[in-house]
């Protein structure tokens, strides 16, 4: 999906939290992702932006931050323009 809609402004970031870089490199590796891989080791940032605590999580947000999912913290985020993760 990305390759294909990369040219027509879709963006993909794949963010991975609390685990080490080693690990996710490798994983990137295995798995062949080609989409940015953002790392949060502490799990801090995803936790109090996002409301995830676990993976598997998935957001869709639009060019002026508005979540695909407005409920909760992430409706607030939403709201005043999104973080800048």
């Amino acid at each position: 999906m990305y390759g294909e809609f990369k040219g027509k402004g879709l963006e993909i970031l794949l963010v991975n939290f609390r685990e080490k870089p080693d690990h996710v490199r490798q994983v990137v590796r295995e798995r062949g992702y080609v989409a940015p891989v953002l790392l949060d080791e502490s799990g801090d940032v995803t936790g109090k932006a996002y409301g995830v605590w676990g993976p598997p999580t998935a957001y869709l947000i639009d060019r002026e931050w508005a979540t695909d999912r407005p409920r909760g913290r992430a409706a607030r985020l939403a709201g005043a323009g999104g973080p800048r993760v």
